[in-house]
C-alpha cells in the first residue's frame, strides 16, 4: 500500500485495523555507471515489494542521506549528520502522532547508519516500536551476496539491478581492483574521487540477471519477515 497512491481517509481506515508502516531511507550519490538514486530506488522498491502481500503502508523514500566523501562527484547531495538526524526524528514524530506505532525502517545507504542512535533515543521517548533494517547486509541477504561473489562493494554488481541501470549507458564487463574503503570514506572529496576514479569500490560491475533476481528474492523475503514480526 503506497502512501503515494493513497489518500488520508484510506490511511485512517487502515490504521483502524493495523498500525504498521514502512519507511525507506535512501541517498543521492554517485554510483559509477548506475543511477545517482540507486540507494533510494532499491530501498523504496524493497519496501514496496516486501510489504505488498500484507497491505502495509509504505512511505515515499527519504531520498537524501549522509555522503560527504562523494561531494566531488556532480549530482551527489549530502546532508550533515545533525541535519539528517533531525529530519528523521521529525518524520518519525509525524508517523507516531498520526497513529503508526510499529515502524520498519528499510535503509539502503551505509552513510545513514549513524542515525540509528537518533532513532533509538526517539524510541525511548516515544514508546513507538521501530526496527532499523539495512536491507543489503542483513544476515541472509549478505550470505547470498557472499555465496554469489565475495568481491561485492559500492557501485559494483551487487547494486546493478535492471531498475538501477541507465538507458544508453554501457557498464564495463570486466572487474575493478578493490579500493581501500576505510581510507576513501574518511578523506576529502577531491582525494576520494582521485582514488576511486569512476566511483566503484571494486569487483565486477555486472552479473547475470538470474544472479540478481535470486539475490533480490532473498532480500525481499528477509525484509518481509521483519514486517510480519513488527
Amino acid at each position: 500500500m503506497r502512501i503515494a497512491e493513497s489518500n488520508w481517509m484510506q490511511i485512517e481506515a487502515r490504521l483502524a485495523v493495523d498500525d504498521r508502516c514502512v519507511l525507506p531511507l535512501g541517498c543521492t550519490e554517485q554510483h559509477a555507471y548506475l543511477s545517482l538514486a540507486t540507494d533510494s530506488i532499491l530501498a523504496e522498491r524493497m519496501a514496496i515489494e516486501a510489504a505488498a502481500p500484507m497491505g502495509v503502508p509504505v512511505f515515499p523514500v527519504l531520498a537524501y542521506g549522509v555522503t560527504p566523501a562523494f561531494l566531488a562527484y556532480p549530482g551527489t547531495v549530502s546532508l550533515r549528520l545533525e541535519t539528517y538526524g533531525r529530519i528523521l526524528e521529525d518524520v518519525l514524530t509525524s508517523l507516531g502522532s498520526t497513529g503508526f506505532k510499529r515502524i520498519l525502517i528499510v535503509n539502503g545507504h551505509g552513510g545513514n547508519v549513524p542515525a540509528r542512535t537518533v532513532v533509538a533515543e526517539w524510541v525511548a521517548r516515544s514508546g513507538v516500536h521501530v526496527v532499523w533494517h539495512d536491507w543489503w547486509n542483513a544476515p541472509k541477504t549478505w550470505a547470498k551476496v557472499m555465496a554469489t561473489d565475495p568481491e561485492a562493494s559500492h557501485a559494483s554488481w551487487m547494486e546493478n539491478f535492471p531498475w538501477t541501470r541507465l538507458e544508453g549507458v554501457t557498464v564495463p564487463s570486466d572487474a575493478k581492483a578493490p579500493v581501500d574503503y576505510g581510507a576513501v570514506v574518511t578523506t576529502a572529496p577531491d582525494k576520494a574521487r582521485e582514488a576511486l576514479g569512476d566511483g566503484s569500490f571494486g569487483g565486477k560491475y555486472v552479473r547475470s540477471d538470474d544472479d540478481m533476481s535470486a539475490l533480490w528474492q532473498v532480500a525481499v523475503e528477509e525484509t518481509r519477515a521483519l514486517i510480519e514480526r513488527l
